[in-house]
């Protein structure tokens, strides 16, 4: 599967839930597959989603093609804004 949501399962911040929830339901809404994983079960899980996306205090939600980094929440919302979702996933 191409593309990648890192997110968490355990977190205080609305903020981070409901972003989270808003990739979600957009990727399902335009009925792209996505892998979620869960950053929460692990240290090394966390680093490697920083290390991949070159932020090294990244917090989810973060979005790759494979291992390709596409971007944050931001960069998504923006991406929806001007319905361009499938090139910022770099699946068009």
């Amino acid at each position: 599967m191409g593309i990648k949501l890192y997110y968490t399962t355990v977190t205080a911040s609305r903020e981070v839930k409901s972003q989270q929830a808003e990739v979600m339901r957009i990727l399902e809404s335009k009925s792209i597959k996505y892998e979620l994983i869960d950053i929460s079960v692990g240290g090394d899980v966390r680093d490697e989603m920083r290390s991949k996306s070159g932020n090294p205090t990244a917090i989810p939600p973060q979005i790759f093609n494979e291992d390709q980094y596409c971007g944050n929440y931001e960069m998504f919302s923006e991406a929806v804004e001007a319905d361009t979702v499938e090139q910022f996933l770099k699946i068009a």
